[in-house]
């Protein structure tokens, strides 16, 4: 690393994620890059891009792009960063990837800085992964939680935005909202599909396995052994990784809701330690990450359109649970675009950066 500072990559720079992350880099009073450089495929290299008021060139995804880079995050699918991640390592970057190529290989720690940060100086092959958005919605507060009363058991239900499957399901979400538009739709609902196929909405063209606006569908991810599938999996094995819990008992039921942008999520969470509402209040809001909106006679709780757009992680709907001891029940939201992906991916950057600033003095 020069005196002037870190040089940082970011790849895929032109994807949802990654431009979350510029608007992130932008939005930040200072940063410690002396360099910032612009990377993706062919087929967007040579867009300028405006970053922290320069104008940037995107340059192709290629070995020699990565020359003098110290820090390059990763914001592109899984084939891509299991291909190019190793790459970028071995020309001397630490690489922080989004994708979920490198979550569970035991020699990339898995980072949520509010949880686990001293495990990014744990890291054998130069790479570091960042959780799942489903995951990550829940873990600021669930850290907290396990760090005072020691977590034993989760059951998770989950509300994914249509944006956790991409670009691709934000804008089939805004098709089919605009086909039923204005519809004068039955009382029981039944002419969506027929309203999404005068439209031209073949649901083979769609990421999602049946109709998204007004609706709501028991299914994210691919499936899995014994109907589980791939992202209620990411959920428990992710959450073991992060919180350093191998045992943890973890149960989750994964959703697709009409919403663009912010998972919210429903937590059954059991504790070691005895834990009332009040405790868990006082630790959360001493939390400087969390937004404690959880005032139930005011109506105060969290939702994807008051959350969508801000980097804490919201939490309310606090309970003791019924029938069940040491356990509470609360309701999480975080925009699955920031916190979810693009800002604790670039939150793991700046802990590195900084690694690498005293390394130099």
């Amino acid at each position: 690393m020069s005196a002037a500072g870190p040089v940082l990559a970011i790849v895929g720079a032109t994807g949802a994620v990654g431009s979350t992350m510029i608007d992130i880099l932008d939005g930040r009073e200072s940063a410690p890059w002396s360099e910032i450089r612009l990377i993706a495929s062919a087929r967007s290299a040579g867009k300028v891009l405006p970053v922290r008021g320069e104008q940037l060139t995107v340059l192709e995804l290629a070995p020699e792009v990565f020359d003098g880079v110290d820090v390059a995050v990763f914001d592109v699918p899984d084939e891509v960063s299991a291909q190019w991640a190793p790459v970028a390592a071995a020309h001397g970057a630490v690489v922080v990837d989004n994708s979920g190529a490198f979550r569970m290989d035991p020699d990339v720690p898995l980072v949520v800085p509010e949880v686990n940060r001293p495990e990014v100086a744990r890291r054998p092959k130069g790479i570091i992964a960042n959780p799942n958005c489903t995951t990550l919605s829940m873990m600021a507060a669930l850290g907290a939680l396990h760090r005072s009363f020691e977590l034993r058991a989760l059951v998770v239900a989950s509300y994914q935005a249509a944006s956790g499957s991409g670009q691709a399901g934000a804008d089939r979400l805004h098709a089919e909202l605009a086909a039923v538009a204005g519809k004068q739709l039955g009382i029981r609902g039944g002419d969506v599909a027929e309203a999404l196929a005068a439209a031209g909405l073949s649901p083979q063209d769609s990421p999602f396995p049946a109709p998204l606006a007004m609706n709501v569908v028991p299914w994210a991810g691919s499936l899995r052994e014994d109907g589980w599938t791939s992202e209620e999996l990411k959920v428990r094995n992710e959450s073991r990784k992060i919180l350093g819990i191998p045992e943890l008992k973890v149960s989750a039921t994964c959703v697709r809701v009409p919403v663009i942008t912010t998972h919210a999520l429903a937590v059954h969470a059991t504790f070691g330690s005895p834990v009332s509402v009040a405790a868990a209040r006082d630790v959360l809001a001493g939390e400087p990450s969390i937004v404690l909106a959880d005032d139930p006679a005011g109506g105060v709780f969290p939702t994807p359109a008051e959350v969508v757009g801000s980097d804490p992680t919201w939490v309310g709907r606090i309970r003791q649970a019924l029938d069940f001891p040491n356990t509470l029940e609360l309701f999480v939201c975080g925009d699955n675009l920031r916190k979810g992906a693009a800002l604790n991916t670039y939150e793991i950057a700046e802990v590195v950066a900084a690694e690498l600033a005293v390394a130099v003095r």
